[in-house]
């Protein structure tokens, strides 16, 4: 019989290895469902026996510390940029510049298509990860770790263990995770992210690491820098990171003339929409290590390396019509009806012009010839008018001053671009209001897909979310396309999200600026919906995490009775508007208390340990001050540490504060 030690020993390096097989190798051999039950059980086995956890459990790829700020690190070797180029004349003069600084000798070039993403720098001692991070100005950057952590594609313990080594590489969104971020995204009515590397870049610096891993981010390693390797030049440094563990690129080549490089590059510039990820050029590197380090480089580039890039791709086409689409908060966003066009391997017939004020500024008209562009970006945008096929009829574009929907007088508020309908009985707006509602991220209402939800509203049985659970089975099975078994199915489905706690129901309504991490913060501290009502907006700022415009936002919406008579629907319907009670502990030794979380703690995360001191009594701090009680310093605590030792403040390791707490 295995005890628990060697179980957790042999369920981490089983699922390192599934994950090594999937996620860098694309082999897998388990399936998805076999994976997550093995990573439960493991979860299970570390929480039953926590001074069991080993450094390398996949289970610590996820964690819940939030961050509002990420240290800054100096690099080892500043991560310079390179000197790229779109012309084919300006790559030979680098070809023949490198040939007469090192005369005589055999050039060879490593090149390798060049992703489209953020450089990020990875430190290992001992096999095991200890830092990420990003490349910053070059010379520091911000070390994200924790975020790093949750990028499966990133080994947290090497295949074959180094003493210490460095890896660079490329953090980077596939096509289809970036679709899926922007297809929930314009579900919630975010605002889209333009391209995969700017999701990828603004991804990499949240604060929860638990939607970073959400978010499915990938990554290239394409450096090694380790003073045990014997490598020589630096394909054979790329060949070795494959056998530590990461996943490189495999449309990579070695080239010895400049018709070689060119040919790859024509190769990739017609054939870069078949990958799975955006690239923008390829890297031209001089292979050989030592004369890399004879060329050196200047104070900003390498002189043995060049990115030769390609050009944006655009096209014209006519844009028919200017249609104008409400979303579910009520913004009015202009689109443009287009002839279809092929742009990019992708027949592109509509484009957003975002908003009133970017359509002024442009002149955009219908009727007008106008030049689409996908260059890095992913979503075609409108460049520009080509005037010179603009028709003598065409005239300036007047936004409407009502709804196109519902006939409102639209809004513009102080200090936004953007124009709204403040209906909120806007048929746009409930159809909207409802498909959020029922998405997987909120309620998670099985059957209630986008064409079922416009015939309920166009049929007028419901006008709300809150109409949702009185449905009848009868009516619902008479609507078009639909039966008595689709019927169940759907009522089934309401009758499952009932369960839902009361965070997603919040998160449901749709409020604006109450995203699933705020409505998770602000439940948990006021504890249910009527709680949160009676508080005014001052003290729901007085949350963690929340600034004046949630606050504000919130306190408007609960305090409408329009709305409030929503929520009494809700309730009625027996959906959780408590949240769940913790089971008492014991003593509450923290009572009283004020106590500040620092440094990385093995056992829990940031906002784990600090739920830990709420359930004890103690109320969690960020900043170290005279009135701090305790300080728990984990791993780099740094200048918190210092702070408190400075104030004669108790300061406790991990293991004493567990001891404390009596977990």
């Amino acid at each position: 019989m295995p005890t628990p030690a060697d179980k957790i020993r042999q369920l981490t390096e089983e699922l390192n290895e599934h994950n090594y097989l999937y996620n860098v190798l694309n082999k897998p051999k388990i399936s998805d469902e076999t994976y997550d039950t093995l990573l439960r059980e493991l979860a299970d086995l570390e929480e039953a026996h926590p001074g069991l956890l080993l450094p390398d459990s996949p289970t610590k790829r996820v964690g819940s510390d939030l961050s509002k700020s990420f240290p800054t690190v100096v690099h080892d070797i500043p991560m310079l940029s390179l000197d790229n180029t779109y012309s084919q004349d300006e790559l030979a003069e680098f070809d023949a510049r490198l040939r007469r600084e090192l005369p005589g000798e055999d050039l060879a070039y490593a090149v390798e298509l060049k992703i489209d993403g953020v450089a990020l720098s990875l430190t290992y001692e001992n096999g095991l990860l200890v830092r990420g991070v990003t490349r910053g100005d070059g010379v520091q950057g911000e070390e994200i770790t924790s975020n790093v952590r949750t990028i499966r594609s990133i080994p947290i313990r090497l295949r074959n263990p180094m003493d210490f080594c460095e890896i660079r590489g490329e953090v980077y969104l596939s096509k289809g995770a970036f679709t899926e971020i922007n297809r929930r995204r314009e579900q919630n009515e975010e605002a889209l992210f333009a391209n995969p590397r700017n999701a990828a870049s603004g991804t990499l610096k949240m604060q929860d690491p638990r939607i970073v891993a959400e978010r499915n981010l990938s990554f290239f390693a394409y450096f090694l820098r380790a003073p045990e390797a014997d490598v020589t030049d630096h394909s054979e440094g790329v060949d070795l990171l494959g056998e530590l563990g990461f996943s490189v690129n495999p449309e990579r080549l070695t080239c010895r003339s400049l018709e070689e490089i060119v040919g790859y590059w024509e190769k990739w510039e017609g054939e870069r929409d078949e990958l799975d990820y955006e690239i923008d050029g390829i890297v031209v590197k001089l292979n050989n290590l030592a004369q890399q380090g004879k060329l050196g480089a200047t104070a900003k580039s390498p002189r043995w390396a060049m990115a030769y890039k390609f050009s944006a791709r655009q096209v014209q086409t006519r844009l028919r019509n200017i249609l104008l689409r409400v979303g579910r908060t009520g913004v009015v966003t202009p689109v443009a009806e287009l002839e279809p066009v092929l742009l990019a391997g992708t027949t592109v017939s509509r484009a957003t012009l975002h908003n009133e004020e970017e359509l002024q500024r442009k002149d955009i008209r219908e009727g007008d010839t106008v030049v689409l562009e996908k260059g890095g970006d992913v979503i075609p945008k409108v460049v520009e008018v080509v005037l010179k096929d603009r028709p003598e009829d065409a005239v300036p574009y007047t936004f409407p001053e009502s709804c196109p929907i519902c006939d409102t007088p639209l809004a513009r508020d102080p200090g936004e671009v953007a124009v709204r309908c403040n209906n909120a009985g806007c048929p746009a707006q409930v159809k909207g209001n409802i498909r959020h509602f029922s998405s997987r991220t909120a309620m998670d209402i099985e059957g209630l897909g986008e064409a079922l939800v416009d015939q309920l509203v166009e049929q007028e049985l419901i006008k709300d979310v809150g109409d949702l659970y009185s449905l009848d089975l009868e009516a619902v099975a008479d609507l078009k396309r639909m039966a008595e078994r689709s019927a169940r199915n759907l009522l089934n489905g309401l009758e499952a999200s009932k369960t839902q706690p009361v965070h997603r129901v919040l998160f449901a309504l749709g409020i604006r600026h109450i995203g699933a991490t705020v409505a998770r913060n602000l439940t948990h501290h006021f504890g249910s919906f009527h709680q949160l009502r009676k508080a005014s907006a001052e003290e729901i700022e007085a949350v963690h995490e929340i600034g004046a415009a949630i606050a504000q936002s919130i306190h408007v919406y609960l305090n409408d009775e329009t709305n409030w008579a929503i929520v009494e629907k809700l309730q009625a319907a027996g959906l959780n508007l408590v949240a769940e009670k913790q089971a008492d502990t014991g003593p509450k030794v923290l009572e009283g208390k004020t106590v500040v979380i620092t440094g990385t703690l093995t056992r829990w995360g940031r906002q784990q340990a600090q739920d830990l001191v709420r359930t004890h009594g103690g109320k969690p701090t960020s900043s170290v001050s005279k009135k701090t009680d305790l300080l728990v310093a984990g791993e780099n605590a740094g200048t918190k540490q210092a702070k408190a030792e400075e104030l004669g403040i108790e300061i406790l390791d991990e293991n004493a504060f567990a001891s404390l707490i009596g977990e």
